[in-house]
Order: structure tokens, then sequence, then C-alpha cells
């Protein structure tokens, strides 16, 4: 559609500031059962106009509303009451949380019209696989996944409105300090139901700098000194961590967890039924975030496919949402954004050829490194190739299942697999700090599971009758990738392994037999 290719050639910064200035002129409701849409709409319009708003389940029915003009929330809040210490006593801060009742409930009742609600969760993998089966072609069935996995475009307000109402509390202490999202929520990767990442921003605009050139004197804040950055960090997030905890209204289960590498607070924000995790602002995860919007906005191709190999290893047990040594689902992005760049000709560009596109406004350098790269979307030109993704999944498992992981690494920025610069498993050049593997979590057992279930797939894509098995009623394509294996085939996969080094199959089957059981839950976790 237009809309989409309009909003798709916006930079990475013009939606965030954008999404952040829509959020600051938003509230959030809950409202009571049986609530008339049309009454709700009028009695908010006597505040200022409404520009937008929606409803969704959480523990009740909830609406996001967003007003054309700031002032409106400070009239509403105007008219809002104080809740009634019966039997707990309340933190009297204001935010832009209300709870609706009716006054008079019984008179109001007879006009009640039927809600639309927007999902805030994807539908589970055994109803996706239905949906699947009654597609044309895979290439379909990825698409029909991705619709159904990717975040809505009211899911992503709920979650630019979750940061605007930590910012609120930030701003206390820091009043020009912002908010913002990065990761999953921001680098059109996300997928609804997935944790909210927020950090914590101090930066000054660049409006500041050019008045401080004027006038004859060298002026800076007196400000309190602390050894180390580090230390300061976690001061901030202390502080803010006990302040969403004492007063944040619906922030519950709040954890600091300050000595990480990277000190963050952890919070459940009740209201919108984020997780959130809230750190200090990390320049080069936000040139992280940024590289994938760009990567995902050139080519359709590109989330369609992501979004299907992210849910096959989950189905099949290869990520795990609790860290370990399994793949993560960064580093599952990156395999398939260079293997993207390997295809001839290539479907994206390589971090260095878009570090070439970069004007003076795109150099970044952050800690010694260079994160510069072109944020202009139209400077990139489009890929001349035209494979479809029917194609590019079987060809992605056939590469990934006999790419030599012992001698070589993936670089994003070359596009080119490089000799290993140390023995990690899983080699993953992080592709701003160039001295990372992003996937040095990974052991040998859990790369050739990886191997075993991509030679598997790649067999099972070739080998099928697609019309016979539609005929039969039988999952076909993607949909029969997404049944665990190992049921029926536990042999074949046995016979995969051959050449991969017996001492870690032991307890690589083990590991099958254990996912079998409990892999199609967790598919659906997260």
């Amino acid at each position: 559609t237009d809309a989409e290719v309009s909003t798709r050639k916006k930079t990475f910064t013009e939606v965030q500031t954008e999404r952040l200035d829509q959020a600051e002129r938003t509230v959030l409701i809950k409202c009571p059962s049986k609530i008339n849409e049309k009454k709700l709409l009028q009695y908010l319009s006597s505040h200022g106009n409404v520009k937008s708003h929606f409803f969704f389940e959480n523990r009740g029915i909830s609406a996001l509303v967003e007003f054309s003009e700031k002032s409106s929330i400070a009239s509403l809040q105007d008219a809002v009451g104080i809740p009634g210490a019966s039997e707990h006593h309340v933190v009297p801060f204001k935010s832009r949380l209300f709870t609706f009742t009716l006054k008079n409930p019984v008179s109001q009742r007879v006009e009640e019209t039927q809600l639309h609600l927007s999902p805030q969760c994807h539908i589970p993998v055994k109803d996706l696989i239905q949906k699947l089966c009654l597609a044309d072609s895979i290439s379909s069935q990825m698409y029909i996944l991705l619709n159904e996995y990717q975040l809505t475009e009211e899911n992503i307000k709920l979650r630019f409105l979750a940061c605007s109402l930590v910012r609120d509390f930030t701003r206390a202490y820091f009043p020009d300090s912002s908010v913002k999202p990065f990761g999953s929520s921001v680098n059109t990767f996300g997928k609804l139901g997935s944790d909210v990442d927020m950090f914590l921003d101090f930066r000054n605009t660049g409006k500041h700098a050019t008045k401080m050139k004027k006038g004859p004197f060298e002026m800076e804040y007196q400000m309190k000194r602390l050894p180390s950055e580090r230390l300061a960090t976690q001061r901030i997030l202390s502080v803010i961590g006990d302040c969403l905890d004492n007063f944040g209204p619906g922030c519950a289960n709040v954890q600091k967890i300050l000595n990480a590498r990277c000190p963050l607070v952890k919070f459940s924000h009740q209201p919108t039924g984020f997780q959130c995790d809230l750190s200090v602002s990390n320049s080069i995860a936000i040139r992280s975030s940024e590289l994938l919007y760009i990567y995902g906005c050139l080519d359709s191709r590109v989330r369609a496919l992501v979004f299907t190999i992210r849910c096959w290893a989950r189905v099949h047990g290869l990520t795990n949402s609790a860290p370990g040594t399994w793949i993560t689902n960064f580093s599952l992005t990156m395999m398939v954004m260079f293997f993207l760049q390997k295809r001839s000709p290539p479907i994206i560009p390589t971090l260095d050829q878009l570090k070439e596109l970069a004007d003076e406004k795109d150099k970044h350098v952050i800690g010694g490194y260079d994160c510069s790269f072109v944020s202009d979307l139209r400077k990139i030109k489009p890929t001349k190739n035209t494979e479809t993704l029917d194609v590019l999944l079987g060809e992605f498992f056939e590469y990934f299942g006999n790419f030599d992981f012992r001698k070589n690494s993936i670089n994003l920025r070359k596009g080119k697999e490089v000799n290993k610069p140390e023995s990690s498993p899983l080699y993953i050049w992080n592709p701003f700090e160039q001295d990372l593997n992003i996937s040095k979590n990974v052991n040998q057992p859990q790369l050739e599971k990886f191997i075993a279930m991509a030679r598997e797939s790649a067999w099972i894509l070739q080998k099928e009758d697609k019309t016979q098995q539609m005929i039969n009623k039988e999952p076909w394509g993607l949909a029969a990738l997404l049944i665990p294996f190992g049921k029926s085939n536990s042999s074949r996969v046995k016979n995969r392994m051959k050449g991969i080094g017996n001492d870690t199959i032991r307890s690589l089957l083990d590991s099958l037999k254990l996912n079998n059981a409990n892999s199609q839950q967790k598919a659906v976790g997260k």
C-alpha cells in the first residue's frame, strides 16, 4: 500500500522521534466491562480532539487514547480524582494511567456494543500450522507467519507508551532525560509478546551546543563526580528502580541487576502487560537496532525469512528464552543477514558497503569503534535478485547445514566467510565491536544440533510431494518444518549427524528427546 511505502522510507530516527512524540500525547484507561465506545469518545473529546484509540484485553478492558494536543491530557487530569483510601493508602503520583467506572451502570447498559479488541500476543504454533496448510506456496506460508507474529501498529504504540510513562519518573530527577525503546521493539524484527528493552538517555540535543559557543565564558554545570561511568550508571538505575518500585502505578516485580556487564532494572509493567528491561544509553546497541531496521526495510523477503527461521529454531529447541548455551535470536538474525549478503546477486548490502554510502551526518565513532553507515534508505540501490522465498528457505538450510564452522566465521562487514580468530564453535563477528563474538555462548553440542536440524529441514523440503500432501491433508512446506522432528524419524536425524563428531552425539540425542516433550509449549512462549 502507499501508506506502507511512505512509512517504509522514513529514517530510523524520524520514526523514533515521531513515535515518542505520539506517546507523550497518549493516556491509558482501564475501562468498565460494559463500556460504550461512542460514549467514551464523546466524553474524552470534551478535553480535546482524539487522534486515535484502540481497546485491548489486559485483566479487563483497557483503552489507549492518543490526543492531538498534549494540553488535552492536562485538561483530563484536572477532571480525574484520587482514589478513596478505604483499605489501602495511596502514593499520590498522578500519572497518565486512569480507571474509569460507570456512575450509574444500570441506565447505560442498554446500548452495549461489540468492541474490537486488538490482539497483543500471537497465535499458538499449532493454530499457525493449520493456517499454513491452507496456503498455496511456501512463500505465502512465510508471509502468513510474518503477519501473525510481527508487532502490530497498536502493540508498537503500547511499547512507546510504556517508555514514555517511565520517562515521567526519570524527568523528576533529570528534566532533559528521555526513555527510548531499542532492540526488537524498533528494529522491525520484534515479535508479539516479546519484552520491551528501554534505555535512559541524557544526551543533549544539538541546539544546545550552538548556544554554548556564544559569549566570553566557558560555562559548565557543577555536577557530582564519580570515579567511573559504571558507578554513575549503577547509582542512577538504583534510584530509578526504587522509584518505580515505590511510586510507579502498575510497576511490579522490580529487580535491580546492577552488577551485570550492562547494569539494568527489570520490572513488569502491568497496565501495558509488558516485561521491561531498563538500562542506561548504550549507543552501540542503538546502532545495531538501526542497522537491522535498514535491512528489514530494504526487501520484504528479509523479515519473512528471519521470522520463519526464528520460529523454526524455537520449535526445535534451538533457541530458548532462558540464557544458556543456546543460539540467541540475535545470532540467528545475523546468520540470516549473512546468508542474504552471500546470494548472487546479493539481496542486502554488506556493512562496509553501507558505510561507503554514509555522509557527514551518518558518521558515528563510539568508544573507538566506527559505527558509521547510511541512514537514508533512498540512497541504497534495490537488489536485482528475484529468488522466491521458497528457494531461499531451502537454500538457507542447505548453506548452513554444510557450512565449515570449524574453520570459518561469519562477518557481516565484509559479507564473507573469514578464518576464525579464535576457537569458539560458532563465531559471528559483532558488526561494530569488531573484537567481540556475538555467539560466544554457543557450545559444540548446540551448534551440532543446529546443523542436524538444518540438514533434516533441507531434506524434508527437497523430498516432499506437495500435491500429495495437500490431498492427504498432511502438513507440507513450512508447516512440516514446524512440527518437532524425532518422533517418527529420530533415526534419520542420527544419520544427519554422521561425520559431525561422535563424542557429542549422545548428549545431543538426549537433548533432542528432552526437547521434543516441551518444545511445542516453548514455541508459544516467546
